[in-house]
């Protein structure tokens, strides 16, 4: 992680040394989102497509993978947008051969859509190496580590989703269980490794 001096002083504002630990935490938050979000521009780049089609594309490999049938109204859904949207979008990446619809089986007013071989092997071929040096970073991690980090991010993607302060959300009770349940010496344990 970057330390240097020339790098700009957090805008996280407190006088508080538990949100100063908040507030490191949050920089490197934000510098790891930089770095997904370059990444992603560049697989957007090299597979000469919008953040829609590769959200579509990962949607129904994932749906593929546990043979899950997808609709367009599914996608539409996924991806919180009209279903003519979605319909453009699926003509796109039908036409250059990354999905192919079908009729539903059982139900003549449905269609299926899935991902063609050509996606699957352009996806693998351009995510690999970066999913192999994500997991590699992951490796090592105790359990104790992969609890604490997985709840810290379920934790955060309440926050910025705002469902803790509607009362709903999966999410909230974790959030609340782990403030009540977390003892002083374990939440000071992460600190010590900073």
């Amino acid at each position: 992680m970057n330390t240097d001096s020339t790098s700009p002083p957090s805008y996280w504002y407190s006088e508080s040394a538990d949100d100063h630990r908040g507030a490191r935490v949050m920089e490197a938050l934000r510098a790891y989102r930089a770095a997904e979000m370059a990444m992603r521009r560049r697989t957007q780049t090299s597979m000469s497509m919008g953040e829609n089609e590769l959200l579509v594309l990962r949607f129904l490999t994932r749906a593929a993978s546990s043979a899950r049938e997808i609709t367009p109204i599914d996608l539409a859904r996924h991806l919180g947008v009209s279903t003519a949207s979605v319909t453009a979008l699926l003509d796109r990446l039908e036409r250059s051969g990354h999905l192919e619809r079908r009729p539903h089986p059982s139900d003549r007013r449905k269609v299926l859509v899935s991902p063609t071989g050509r996606a699957d092997l352009e996806m693998r071929d351009t995510l690999s190496a970066m999913h192999a040096r994500m997991m590699q970073a992951t490796r090592g991690m105790s359990e104790a580590e992969t609890v604490t980090v997985t709840a810290f991010l379920h934790r955060m993607q309440c926050a910025v989703a705002d469902a803790c302060d509607a009362g709903t959300g999966p999410c909230c009770a974790v959030a609340a269980s782990t403030s009540r349940t977390v003892a002083p010496t374990t939440a000071a344990a992460p600190d010590a490794a900073a």
